[in-house]
């Protein structure tokens, strides 16, 4: 993990050097988080907040890397336990500009578990692919909608009235966040 951040942060970083600009900033918003292939679970509604880092290569082409804290998982139904999962999430997309503000954005997420209501063994590290659309408003307000769609299985405990059952799944998360640009 140390190693791939590693070697994103140095491609950003020599990118630089075709940049056009660059745009740091924070941004917040809401998870609705479920996991695909699992039933008796529907949709957990959390948080995610953290900053970004965007190299404009020209007016039409970006890449954007994020380091967000990202709450997922799973709310359980008819006695199944809720699945809590909170991440350190790392997104890079690129961002394709279809007009002057308006951006389409897909790439890999990697992310680590940094807390969990203690339901049993599951991977604590997730890869993800994203896709989503984004607008860059007046007064460097940015507002963006993703849909994280898990690439590794996080197979996961749950226990089902005093009965343990073993779950393959994966993470499903759109995000709705509003951000605002320091440079």
């Amino acid at each position: 993990m140390k190693k791939l951040i590693l070697i994103v942060f140095t491609i950003l970083l020599s990118a630089t050097t075709f940049a056009q600009g660059i745009d740091v900033g924070i941004k917040a918003g809401a998870n609705f988080a479920t996991l695909t292939d699992v039933s008796d679970v529907s949709t957990r509604t959390g948080l995610v907040l953290g900053a970004f880092a965007t190299i404009k290569f020209n007016d039409k082409m970006a890449i954007q890397g994020d380091l967000l804290y990202s709450q997922q998982g799973a709310k359980g139904d008819n006695g199944l336990s809720d699945l809590e999962l909170d991440y350190i999430i790392f997104p890079v997309v690129f961002k394709y500009y279809i007009v002057k503000r308006l951006n389409i954005q897909a790439g890999p997420q990697f992310g680590n578990v940094i807390s969990d209501n203690d339901l049993g063994d599951f991977q604590s590290f997730d890869v993800s692919g994203v896709v989503g659309i984004g607008i860059d408003l007046p007064l460097n307000l940015r507002i963006t909608a993703r849909y994280n769609f898990g690439l590794t299985d996080i197979s996961f405990v749950n226990f089902y009235n005093d009965v343990t059952i073993n779950t393959s799944a994966r993470n499903s998360v759109f995000s709705l966040t509003a951000g605002f640009s320091f440079l």
